[in-house]
């Protein structure tokens, strides 16, 4: 009886957490910075290429804030054609997938910051039933499922990435329907089990072009499982497999390049990248953010702007705790659980987080350091501690003491989250707005001037920008890294220069009549006068 009410108020708590999840998920949609990626998604969607509005905005011309913002806009004369025109000249190695379904939601609901991330955030919901199913398919246990999508409920890694206009919460979606049916095929191999894993692998590579590594994870796990011998059951999946990479073929086409450039290639400290790496792990559990004011990574440079880890540093007493907890977790499940139950979540942890790492240890690069790459790592961590929780704090052969410590772990590892994803939802930026972290107090210090002009050769920033700017607020865009200096009026109360190039802003300080002075270095912002 004792059992029978535990259980119960224990599916109750889940059911709070999963209603707050849904609710941090739809809180204040409108409030954080609608950053640089996110721009890139709005002019997508309204049938644009960065370039295509370079050309007709960059002429050494003062607009408004709207006129630069009307490309924000859907217009009549641009569809879903448009728009996955504009991916493919622009950025083939995003798949059109989510920016197809976010097309036809805001030709609904109207093109705008809410409207675009509303997609993600109603996606999200999908993430819920898909990793219940593959829990039940790993575990044969509905009670592993409940904990499993209580902890991604309240996770601020998933949630923040549920608000965001981009295609991680499709992503998320994607692989764990693409495990569980992997693995539900491979219980019952029949021909419309395997044709469900054909579609799971079409829709995971439409979601994200990384998709690829966890599809080299499944073949090595159903390689594995098949004791290295050319099985009917690999056959099957072989065929099901090229079935679903056969779809996108059509996509792969007009991909020109795969691989690390600009950014993603920067090098970094080894104690750097290893940081990232355990704020990441760290991320999913409880957000680092919450005890720091100042941005966490600036991925364009190979220095980050807070020292983000140190022993005697409070986030070490919830960092090394939570790693801990992490490392028991897996080991735990190898230790209690069927190979062909650990052996996947294996595969998906190392799906990105080896496979992306290796090569950032051995030839160089920061991918392996940006949290949103390792979903798949990040889903695998967290199914591994749900397994643990749950099999610790409901099974009856634990003694009551070691029973109660763990009630006390998961306790303490709810409430991270829940307050991480409160913490994190009245905030204006976070860490994931990366480049466009300090926009917030960029603009305020623009819109304290009565009639300031900004000019920048970052268009793309700026557009960012443009939605904190008030309307007096005045613009002058230029196009390419080094662009000439412009006319412009000095009518204007202030002058402002806004993440320029160094190329471009040394023109000014050449200049004799020119003084330029920084305003907020972080957030490249320089005040342009006259000697």
């Amino acid at each position: 009886m004792k059992s029978h009410s535990y259980l119960k108020s224990l599916r109750y708590s889940i059911i709070i957490l999963l209603i707050l999840g849904v609710f941090f998920r739809f809180v204040n949609l409108d409030r954080k910075t609608y950053w640089h990626d996110e721009i890139f998604t709005s002019f997508w969607l309204a049938g644009y290429t960065v370039e295509d509005v370079e050309n007709e905005v960059a002429k050494g011309q003062v607009i408004s804030v709207e006129e630069l913002l009307n490309y924000q806009r859907l217009h009549g004369d641009k569809g879903l054609v448009d728009t996955v025109q504009a991916i493919k000249d622009e950025d083939p190695q995003h798949p059109p997938l989510y920016y197809a379904i976010a097309r036809f939601w805001v030709g609904l609901q109207g093109l705008n910051p809410v409207q675009t991330r509303m997609v993600s955030v109603l996606i999200s919901f999908l993430v819920f039933p898909c990793l219940y199913w593959l829990c039940l398919e790993l575990f044969d246990s509905s009670l592993v499922g409940w904990i499993a999508m209580a902890l991604l409920a309240i996770s601020p890694f998933h949630v923040l990435y549920a608000q965001e206009a981009r295609q991680y919460s499709l992503w998320a979606v994607t692989i764990l329907l693409s495990s569980a049916s992997l693995l539900r095929a491979m219980r019952q191999s029949t021909l419309s089990n395997w044709v469900i894993y054909a579609v799971g692998v079409s829709l995971v590579l439409y979601s994200h072009l990384l998709s690829f590594l966890l599809l080299i994870g499944h073949s090595f796990y159903i390689a594995a499982m098949s004791g290295w011998r050319f099985s009917k059951e690999l056959r099957c999946y072989l065929l099901a497999l090229t079935a679903g990479l056969i779809t996108f073929i059509p996509w792969l086409i007009v991909i020109d390049e795969i691989g690390a450039s600009g950014w993603t290639g920067n090098d970094l400290s080894l104690l750097t990248l290893g940081q990232r790496w355990l704020l990441n792990v760290t991320a999913v559990f409880f957000d680092p953010q919450v005890l720091y004011k100042e941005q966490l990574f600036e991925v364009r440079t190979r220095v980050d702007p807070v020292p983000l880890v140190s022993i005697n540093h409070p986030l070490s007493f919830l960092v090394i705790p939570i790693l801990i907890l992490v490392g028991y977790a897996i080991y735990f499940l190898i230790r209690n659980t069927p190979k062909r139950t650990w052996l996947l979540i294996i595969v998906l942890i190392g799906s990105t987080g080896l496979l992306l790492g290796l090569p950032d240890l051995i030839v160089g690069g920061q991918r392996s350091s940006i949290a949103r790459y390792q979903i798949p790592c990040l889903l695998g961590i967290q199914v591994a501690v749900a397994y643990l929780l749950t099999t610790k704090i409901t099974t009856l052969s634990v003694k009551v003491g070691q029973q109660k410590l763990w009630q006390i772990v998961t306790v303490v590892l709810i409430s991270l989250g829940v307050v991480s994803c409160a913490m994190s939802a009245q905030a204006q930026t976070w860490w994931t707005k990366y480049s466009s972290y300090y926009d917030p107090e960029v603009a305020q210090k623009i819109n304290a001037s009565s009639s300031p002009l900004v000019i920048s050769n970052s268009i793309v920033r700026t557009t960012g920008l443009s939605y904190l700017l008030d309307s007096q607020v005045s613009l002058l865009l230029l196009g390419g890294e080094e662009p000439p200096l412009p006319n412009f009026s000095t009518n204007f109360s202030d002058v402002f220069l806004y993440q320029s190039s160094s190329e471009f802003r040394d023109q000014f300080e050449q200049q004799p009549n020119y003084k330029v002075e920084p305003i907020h270095l972080l957030g490249q912002l320089w005040r342009v006068s006259l000697k």
